[in-house]
Parts: structure tokens; C-alpha cells; sequence
């Protein structure tokens, strides 16, 4: 009887059967790991916050018994609104300081768009002599420490006699190297041939820089309006020098980190907390809304110029 022999490779199909399941199940196993890991990030960053708003709504027995809980004991007390009604004082000004910081924050973003959005497309399309040494220039200030221009700007405000005033407030912060480095790096996105089309429209170069490049490259203008807004509103050092003995521009950082000196040697931390929750939630509101627009403006810069 002749004996049947198999295809040649058949059997070689079994084992690579097996690779795939197992390079699928490694696949599987690292794509769950990547999300545990940026899931324990995510936690790590949000924890704080968490905490914060619990802790704003905790008695002041509560939170000295469990600082860390992110519950409520009962026996210490139930949630509780005294950390919010504790902000109803005489010494402590929330609205005035969010008010100037509302002041400050909207005038530094309009003036940082419209000198960056200038100074970029200047940068990215006109011909002048001197153009690369102004860019190299640009990018060099981006360097420099913040911490090492606060003594020189405080000495110019001085000089200026701006102090204690809300010019000093916004100013010295509508100039930024790097709101300039990111619009040049939007219009430089933008084809020459629109510039070219609209010039034989016989449109001149402000009219094809306003009417034209701009809106071509609003993404930018939005990521460059969410940075402005986030870096400004929580500006401190610069806001604490700027007003250093006026305490009717005080914006709110300042006014929270000087908070503690209103109530005495007492640490009513459930107010200190509700403090920084009622600073953080515009800034996070406005983050979350316009995400979208502030990852594409971050991707974006240096890809070309």
C-alpha cells in the first residue's frame, strides 16, 4: 500500500499560524501597557486638582485629620461651604483681581497677536537686508532665562514711570520671541502663489496680509490666543513687580500668594483651595475647548523657516 504523503509546506503553515497569533497578542500587550502608563501619567497630573476641589468643600478639622483623602469623614464633618464664604472679606479682593487680570490678560493677547502676526509675516515674506539677522536674533531671545530680564525690565518700567499702573502690566508682556517664531512659521506654511494671485488682483501688501495670509493662517492665531491667555492670566513675577505698592491692580496670582498674610498665623486651607480652583477653572474651560487648535500650533512650529 502506498503510503500518502503530505503537500510540501503544508506543515509549515501550523507555525506560522502560531507567530501571527503570537506577534498579535505582543501587539495587544504593549498596546495595553502604553495605555496604563499615559492612564498612571494622566492620574498623576489630574490627582492634584482632585484634591484641591475636595479639599475646598472639607472643614478645616477634616482636612487636618486627612489631608490626603479624597473623601469626607463624617464625624469631622459633612462638605461644607465655609472655605468659599471665608472669600467674602474685606481684605480679600477676588473680583478686583480677577478683574485686572482680566484687564491684562486680554490686552497682552490682542497686542501679541497683532505685533507677532506682523513681525512673522515680515519675517517669512519680505526681503530686507539684515532679515536672517533678526530671525537669528528672535531666536536667541528664546534662550535667555526669564528670570535674568526681570531686573532690566523692572529698571525700564521704573525709568519709564510706569510702576503701579496697568501700562506696566501689559506692556512689557505684548513683545514675545516666540509668538513671533510661531506666526513665522504659519505664514511660511502659506503658498507664494496666493501672494502672487492677489497681487495681480491688484490688492496691495496690506490688503493681502489682512485679507489674505491672515485667515489662512487662523490655526495659528487661535494656538497663539490659548498660549497668551494661559501664560498671561497665570503670570506672577512680572505682576509683582510690576504693581509692587498698589494693590488696587493686583492681579490673582499675586493676590493668592499674598492671601495667607490676611488671615494671621491661620492656614484656613479650604479657602486657599477654593481660591486656586475658582483661578484654574477659566484657564482649564478655555484649554479644553480649544485643544485641538493649541496641539496642531505646537506641531506646526519649525516645520519650515
Amino acid at each position: 500500500m502506498a503510503e500518502v504523503t503530505a503537500p510540501v509546506g503544508a506543515n509549515e503553515f501550523v507555525p506560522f499560524f502560531e507567530r501571527h497569533q503570537v506577534q498579535d497578542w505582543l501587539r495587544r500587550l504593549r498596546m495595553f501597557l502604553s495605555y496604563a502608563v499615559l492612564i498612571a501619567f494622566a492620574l498623576a497630573f489630574v490627582m492634584p486638582f482632585v484634591l484641591a476641589g475636595i479639599s475646598s468643600f472639607k472643614s478645616l478639622p477634616d482636612i487636618a485629620q486627612n489631608p490626603t483623602s479624597l473623601t469626607f469623614d463624617g464625624e469631622l464633618g459633612s462638605p461644607s461651604l465655609e472655605g468659599l464664604q471665608r472669600l467674602d472679606n474685606d481684605r480679600i479682593r477676588i473680583p478686583r483681581w480677577a478683574l485686572n487680570s482680566t484687564i491684562q490678560t486680554v490686552s497682552v493677547t490682542l497686542g501679541r497677536l497683532f505685533l507677532a502676526t506682523l513681525a512673522g509675516y515680515a519675517l517669512s515674506r519680505l526681503r530686507f537686508r539684515g532679515r536672517w539677522f533678526v530671525f537669528s536674533a528672535v531666536i536667541a531671545v528664546q534662550g535667555i532665562p526669564g528670570i535674568v530680564l526681570i531686573i532690566p525690565r523692572f529698571l525700564v518700567m521704573k525709568e519709564l514711570g510706569i510702576l503701579n499702573t496697568y501700562w506696566a502690566l501689559i506692556l512689557p508682556l505684548m513683545f514675545d520671541a516666540f509668538a513671533i517664531f510661531m506666526m513665522k512659521g504659519f505664514f511660511d506654511l502659506v503658498p507664494r502663489e496666493l501672494e502672487e494671485a492677489a497681487a495681480l488682483d491688484g490688492a496691495s501688501l496690506w490688503q493681502t496680509y489682512s485679507r489674505v495670509m491672515l485667515p489662512l493662517v487662523s490655526p495659528g492665531l487661535i494656538a497663539l490666543t490659548v498660549l497668551s491667555v494661559q501664560g498671561v492670566w497665570n503670570e506672577f513675577l512680572h505682576s509683582l513687580l510690576a504693581a509692587p505698592s498698589n494693590p488696587d491692580i493686583r492681579t490673582l496670582p499675586v493676590g493668592l500668594a499674598l492671601l495667607r498674610g490676611a488671615f494671621g498665623e491661620s492656614n484656613p486651607w479650604n479657602t486657599l483651595m477654593a481660591a486656586s480652583l475658582l483661578t484654574t477653572i477659566p484657564i482649564a474651560v478655555i484649554f479644553f475647548t480649544f485643544q485641538r487648535y493649541f496641539r496642531q500650533g505646537i506641531s506646526t512650529v519649525g516645520i519650515k523657516g
